[in-house]
C-alpha cells in the first residue's frame, strides 16, 4: 500500500523497484495495480492507499532483501508479504471505489426529531395499565388433606 500524498510518479518509481527485485530473484507471476482504495482504518493519518499487488516464486534469499527494502522505502505505508499454495488461483482486485459511487456505511443517517414529535412525550396508554395480570393471593388453608401424590412422596422418603 503505497501512499496517495507522493507523486505517482514516485509510486510508479517504488512498485518498479520493486519488480525488478523480484524478477532478480525468483519468477514473477502476476504484477497488479489495484488502484486507489480506502483503508480500513487510518494509517499515518491516511484514510486510502495506492494498492499494489505481486505473485511471485522465489528461493528465501528474495523475501528478506525485499522485506528490508519496502520496510526503509519512503512512501511505502504497508506491505505484506505471504507464502501461499502455487496451485491456488491468482486474486482479482475487488471493484474500485470511484468518487461517483458513494462509501458504504453501516451507520444509519441520524435525523432531528420533528418539532412536533419532540414536544409530545411519549406517554403510556391507559389500557396498558388495566392489562396487567393481577398478582395472585395467597392459596386459603382449607380442612382438605393434602393430595395424594404429596402424601405418597411423604412415604417413600420414609
Amino acid at each position: 500500500m503505497l501512499d496517495p500524498d507522493i507523486p505517482e510518479e514516485r509510486r510508479e518509481q517504488i512498485a518498479a523497484e520493486a519488480r525488478t527485485r523480484i524478477e532478480s530473484g525468483g519468477s514473477l507471476k502476476q504484477d497488479t495495480a489495484w488502484g486507489m482504495r480506502k483503508l480500513a482504518y487510518e494509517i499515518e493519518q491516511r484514510t486510502e492507499a495506492d494498492y499494489r499487488y505481486f505473485r511471485f516464486d522465489t528461493d528465501g534469499g528474495l523475501l528478506d532483501d525485499l522485506n528490508h527494502n519496502l520496510r526503509i522505502a519512503d512512501g511505502v505505508l504497508r506491505f505484506r508479504i505471504f507464502k501461499v499454495d502455487p496451485r491456488s488461483p491468482a486474486i482479482a482486485p475487488p471493484a474500485a471505489m470511484s468518487a461517483a459511487t458513494p462509501a458504504r456505511s453501516s451507520r444509519r443517517p441520524q435525523t432531528a426529531p420533528d418539532r412536533e414529535e419532540a414536544a409530545e412525550p411519549a406517554a403510556e396508554p391507559e389500557s396498558a395499565q388495566e392489562d396487567e395480570a393481577p398478582t395472585e393471593e395467597p392459596p386459603e388453608e382449607s380442612d382438605q388433606p393434602a393430595p395424594e401424590q404429596d402424601s405418597e412422596a411423604d412415604e417413600e422418603s420414609q
